[in-house]
């Protein structure tokens, strides 16, 4: 058997593990269809000795611009057009482990094999490189397509500045109490641009934890992979809960500003 990177890192191999799992919920939940989706996670804080003294085994790759506070740091990456499906079982086949180089331009391959990242990568390392820059705990990112969340967003209704928000948390008490930050929308751009990565990056400064790119996907950060999940899937669910209500032939009345006003109080959400 080849040896991993993983062998013998407790640690790395169970935050390793936890995004594996999380790629197996996207291609189960119908988010993840062919290579759709992406995955970046700061694994700096399990990286050893032995790790830093581990050769390169790629060329140094251009990121395509400077991002000056991820010099040494290291990532886990889902691989170019790599499959969510594939990853659940071999995440090191699947994806690879990468340092930023010291001039924090370039990135190389480092383990396992020398799977090149995914074609997004420059922006989300920009989205770590401003978590970074501002002290956040947060330290993965996820890029996912579900299903109910994309289908609102064309219609104009639910693009206006928090409308849907407001809806999705008025649909079950557990959307507001585990996405207090609500869902950020973003104007539909072209995947992988520059300038969706910017917009992005403003979504996130504003306030949001998530960031909905109209008619394509979700975009979310938290402290780790599964978290950013959850709050994906919480919101999703709200989602089912008012197509659901509008198939049965009724317009939800959803909770209250009385009632999610009480909820905010009694679990002391941001406001």
């Amino acid at each position: 058997m080849t040896d991993s990177i993983l062998d013998n890192r407790t640690a790395l191999k169970a935050e390793i593990d936890k995004v594996a799992e999380v790629a197996g919920y996207l291609w189960q939940k119908g988010w993840a269809e062919r290579n759709g989706g992406n995955i970046t996670v700061n694994i700096t804080e399990y990286v050893d000795d032995g790790m830093q003294a581990i050769p390169a085994i790629s060329d140094r790759r251009a990121i395509g611009k400077t991002l000056p506070h991820l010099k040494g740091q290291w990532f886990y990456c889902k691989g170019t057009q790599k499959r969510m499906r594939d990853l659940a079982r071999e995440p090191m086949a699947n994806g690879s482990i990468i340092r930023i180089t010291p001039d924090c331009a370039h990135y190389e391959i480092v383990a396992d094999a020398p799977v090149a990242p995914t074609s997004e990568l420059p922006s989300h390392l920009a989205v770590h490189d401003w978590l970074l820059a501002t002290g956040s705990p947060y330290r993965a990112s996820l890029h996912t397509h579900p299903i109910e969340l994309v289908a609102l967003t064309h219609s104009r209704r639910w693009l206006e500045k928090d409308a849907a928000t407001r809806m999705l948390w008025s649909m079950i008490p557990e959307t507001k109490a585990f996405c207090p930050r609500g869902l950020g929308i973003v104007p539909y751009m072209l995947p992988s641009s520059v300038e969706l990565a910017e917009a992005t990056i403003k979504t996130l400064q504003s306030g949001y934890d998530v960031a909905m790119w109209e008619k394509h996907g979700v975009f979310a950060v938290d402290t780790d992979i599964m978290s950013a999940f959850d709050q994906v899937d919480v919101l999703n669910k709200a989602a089912q809960i008012y197509i659901a209500s509008r198939n049965m032939g009724f317009e939800p009345d959803g909770m209250t500003e009385a009632q999610m006003r009480q909820l905010s109080e009694a679990f002391g959400l941001p406001k």
